[in-house]
């Protein structure tokens, strides 16, 4: 079965472009041309990826892609962007996406940075069932992206469960920067490296109940899970 992608661009040539240049690749691909269209015709399981326009009508892409997470984290999300954004590249990873791409951009680009996206969830969907971690007082089911203690419940994201796998299977050692990168955002550049930092950020924030779970820094150099 084709994947299926969720692309919301309000520049109509552009959009009709990436529609057309998708399908021919064999991805079943919906135009919206704006976040309200697009976020009103989403539900869980409908589509595979969204590919979000930051700057929208109606409702940006930053708006979509935090409300479609409420109810489908799991998700992937690109964003496209103009270069001079900065500041909402972080506030879009902030938000969960998985990657983003700055406008002018070639088609073959986008297509790699896809391709990449469903490599790493179908190696995350690929892990066994009994692939349960125990991390302190916190169970982390792999292939669920869920992270329980007690009666609490966190639904991870694609980028969480699989930056916390990789600190997991190397807890108590160091996890080199530059490998992680490399190994979920495919690219080691300031952006995804401040994608990072958040995650990180966010990770550290799960773990508050447990004090002897501790994701430190190891300057310069990566990060070190102690459980």
């Amino acid at each position: 079965m084709n994947k299926r992608i969720l692309l919301a661009e309000d520049d109509k040539n552009l959009g009709t472009l990436l529609r057309n240049y998708l399908t021919a690749k064999n991805y079943e691909t919906t135009l919206f041309s704006s976040g309200r269209q697009a976020l009103e015709s989403y539900s869980p399981g409908l589509f595979d990826l969204c590919i979000l326009d930051i700057m929208m009508p109606e409702l940006d892409g930053i708006s979509v892609a935090k409300a479609i997470r409420k109810t489908d984290p799991a998700i992937p999300v690109i964003f496209l962007t103009a270069k001079n954004q900065e500041e909402d590249i972080i506030e879009g990873f902030k938000s969960g996406a998985d990657d983003y791409i700055t406008k002018p951009f070639s088609m073959e680009e986008l297509l790699y940075r896809i391709e990449a996206i469903f490599r790493r969830t179908s190696v995350t969907a690929a892990i066994k069932e009994e692939d349960i971690c125990h991390i302190g007082e916190y169970i982390f089911d792999n292939k669920r992206q869920i992270l329980s203690t007690g009666d609490d419940l966190i639904n991870l994201t694609t980028k969480e469960s699989e930056l916390l796998g990789l600190l997991y299977k190397h807890k108590n050692e160091m996890l080199e920067r530059n490998y992680a990168l490399k190994s979920i955002w495919i690219d080691d550049n300031y952006f995804n490296a401040r994608s990072m930092d958040v995650y990180i950020t966010r990770l550290r924030k799960y773990f508050r109940k447990d004090p002897s779970v501790k994701i430190l820094n190891i300057h310069g150099k990566g990060y070190r899970l102690i459980c």
